[in-house]
């Protein structure tokens, strides 16, 4: 079962008990996710629990269920809601101190601008306050079973944050893949859509800034196509 898409992620077995070794070169985002896992104890929120901690090597406990961006539409578009009340259960929480600081919205406008990109309407849109964000809340980080979430993954970006960027993250990248996604998961959270969508513009410089500068290519040119003909 794979767990989370950033750095060296495999499964092992440790006293007959089966675990997840995680290894990040950066010590600043290996720190981060040691602090986010730690505060989220006791949370009730499905999260890894914290085995052992070394310099660059995380082992925690591995969690039931599949990705979401391994199911079915249908299914998908379930567990996308019921992660909903999850995901507005984190921004209640009480972050830790100490985490990494949130996306640098300015500076992604500064460099998309410079770049050779598709035009976008960039304006940041007003913040609706700050709070406990994963920074990553992707199907690919969450695991379900029969449409109940069972896994929140790679807690590496989390970071105090606005809560409507996040959601709009999350929707925006659904969206991509099936709209009735977007619809679902902002309706769950019981968010106003317009707000939500104002934010999609930042998440497609982002993006493409990303593919520009990592790669894949292909990637990077479907974005580029889909941005030019107007679809954000």
């Amino acid at each position: 079962m794979r767990q989370g898409a950033v750095g060296q992620v495999r499964s092992v077995v440790r006293d007959g008990r089966r675990l997840v070794e995680k290894r990040l070169s950066d010590p600043a985002r290996h720190d981060n996710e040691v602090r986010a896992l730690q505060a989220l104890v006791g949370s009730g929120l499905p999260v890894p629990e914290l085995v052992e901690e070394h310099p660059g090597t995380i082992l925690m406990t591995e969690l039931p269920g599949a990705r979401l961006d391994d199911q079915d539409p249908v299914a998908r578009r379930e567990a996308l809601r019921a992660s909903a009340q999850l995901l507005r259960g984190l921004h209640e929480a009480e972050p830790p101190s100490g985490l990494l600081p949130p996306p640098d919205d300015a500076a992604i406008i500064r460099r998309y601008r410079a770049a050779d990109a598709p035009p976008l309407p960039l304006v940041i849109p007003s913040a609706s306050g700050l709070a406990f964000c994963h920074g990553d809340w992707t199907d690919g980080n969450l695991l379900s079973v029969k449409g109940r979430i069972t896994g929140v993954v790679d807690w590496e970006a989390a970071h105090v944050g606005d809560p409507l960027r996040e959601l709009s993250r999350a929707a925006w990248g659904a969206g991509r893949k099936d709209p009735l996604s977007a619809d679902a998961l902002i309706d769950a959270y019981g968010a106003d859509p317009v707000r939500v969508r104002a934010w999609y513009p930042i998440h497609a410089a982002e993006l493409w800034l990303w593919f520009a500068e990592a790669g894949p290519p292909a990637y990077l040119a479907e974005l580029t196509a889909d941005l030019r003909a107007g679809r954000i």
